[in-house]
């Protein structure tokens, strides 16, 4: 799905399995750059309930035989 220009979508966290893991997870785009956002349901100690946010970089996974590679990289082997 692609975000026009500084805008975005959130849809609820069906793969939460952790009080940690985001209530709702999603995507936007800010000046051109793509963005994951992550929303929790807070609530304060009067009971008024809220969104705490977060915002970070896209999740990239590293192909396996680079991190094969640097992690063999690292190890001092004595043969």
């Amino acid at each position: 799905m692609n975000q026009k220009e500084n805008s975005g979508a959130i849809f609820k966290n069906n793969y939460k399995k952790a009080e940690t893991h985001p209530d709702y997870k999603g995507k936007m785009n800010v000046d051109g750059k793509d963005k994951e956002v992550a929303l929790w349901v807070r609530e304060t100690k009067t009971g008024e309930k809220f969104f705490s946010m977060a915002i970070s970089e896209p999740y990239k996974p590293q192909p396996m035989a680079e991190e094969f590679q640097k992690k063999n990289d690292e190890e001092d082997f004595p043969f």
